[in-house]
């Protein structure tokens, strides 16, 4: 957050020029933008993968009891936004483009806020959350496979199906060493990337070919490639790749922008779609569940406290951002109001899920 209020700042300074500039600068083929959001994103996504991958097979969703409530959540949590961004619309096919835009929930900024309250809110919600964002995440994977693909080339997507068997191949014959499924995990990137399917997938790809099960040649003190891998990604991934995609996509110049702007179908859409769209979906599906008895309430927490994590669910950012670029990316235009609408949402998601978080804890005290 901190990064992307310094790009606002340098957006709308002296240095405004040199900053988009420097996104367009051409670097081996493809701009710094491109860099960022095609390469450094991929690793994000080979992150989320990774994470997605533990948490079926060993974590919070490994059984169907534990995935229920989650699942249910980020259903309503995907659903309701887009058809709410979708009655902001208009009708407009080039608006109607960033339908997808306040489906995500930016899982690292939601679990910070919930951090910042300490033992205020119960384990149980921590972990909620956690499973909520990631089947989030992979519904917003899906969503970008399917809509957001451009044309394809059949030539590299069959290169890119090959290294995907590859990959699956060594992981069936116990091949432990991630260099070499790094080194494939390259070549599916720049496969995927000249095929017209989104770059980034392939860190997906390939995160779920990476072993997480010890083989039985494995000491028990091993820790399992999986692991190994996305404990090594985490600091770079939080500390580095997400702040830099931060800074690059968040910028927009200001001047000149009215308030009949900001009252445009893509910002209006995406904040409501965040911040009152996710908290109907996500409190409303769950309340549903648990109604009906397909679902229980977290271990220790109550009504109120459900509410405040959905009120949190509407923390879009990254995830947001990097759809937003991807639907608008030739309407610069859309472009500067899906950031508007994502920076909006965001924050008065967050300060609104705390508030509640702060006020349930109160009153159960």
């Amino acid at each position: 957050m901190v990064t992307a209020a310094l790009a606002l700042v340098v957006a709308n300074s002296a240095l405004s020029d040199a900053y988009f500039e420097i996104q367009h600068l051409n670097v081996a083929g493809l701009s710094v933008l491109h860099w960022i959001n095609d390469a450094l994103m991929a690793l994000f996504f080979l992150l989320v993968g990774l994470e997605i991958k533990r948490e079926v097979l060993d974590g919070q969703l490994s059984t169907w009891p534990l995935r229920v409530l989650p699942g249910v959540a980020a259903l309503g949590g995907m659903v309701v936004p887009a058809l709410i961004y979708v009655s902001f619309s208009q009708g407009n096919a080039e608006v109607l483009r960033g339908w997808a835009v306040p489906m995500a929930t930016d899982i690292a900024f939601a679990l910070g806020v919930l951090t910042l309250l300490g033992s205020r809110v119960p384990a149980s919600l921590k972990i909620f959350l956690t499973a909520l964002a990631i089947i989030d995440d992979l519904g917003a994977v899906i969503v970008i496979a399917v809509f957001y693909t451009s044309d394809l080339s059949l030539g590299y997507l069959g290169l890119a199906a090959l290294t995907i068997v590859a990959l699956v191949a060594i992981n069936l014959r116990g091949v432990r060493w991630l260099p070499v499924y790094l080194t494939l995990g390259a070549l599916l990137w720049f496969f995927v990337l000249k095929s017209g399917i989104h770059a980034t997938l392939a860190g997906v790809a390939l995160a779920l070919t990476i072993p997480l099960r010890r083989s039985a040649n494995d000491a028990k003190s091993d820790t399992p490639p999986l692991l190994r891998l996305e404990h090594a990604l985490h600091p770079w991934i939080t500390f580095a790749i997400v702040p830099i995609f931060g800074f690059a996509n968040a910028g927009v110049a200001l001047t000149g922008m009215t308030v009949s702007d900001l009252l445009e179908p893509v910002p209006l859409g995406i904040t409501a779609g965040l911040f009152i769209g996710k908290q109907i979906g996500v409190f409303g599906f769950c309340w549903a569940a648990i109604r009906s008895g397909t679902a229980r309430l977290p271990a220790g927490a109550g009504w109120l406290q459900l509410y405040g994590v959905a009120l949190l669910c509407g923390i879009g950012f990254t995830m947001s951002l990097f759809i937003g670029a991807l639907g608008f990316a030739s309407s610069p235009h859309l472009a500067d109001g899906t950031k508007v609408g994502v920076l909006a949402g965001s924050i008065l998601s967050a300060l609104a899920g705390a508030v509640v978080l702060r006020w349930a804890a109160r009153g159960s005290s």
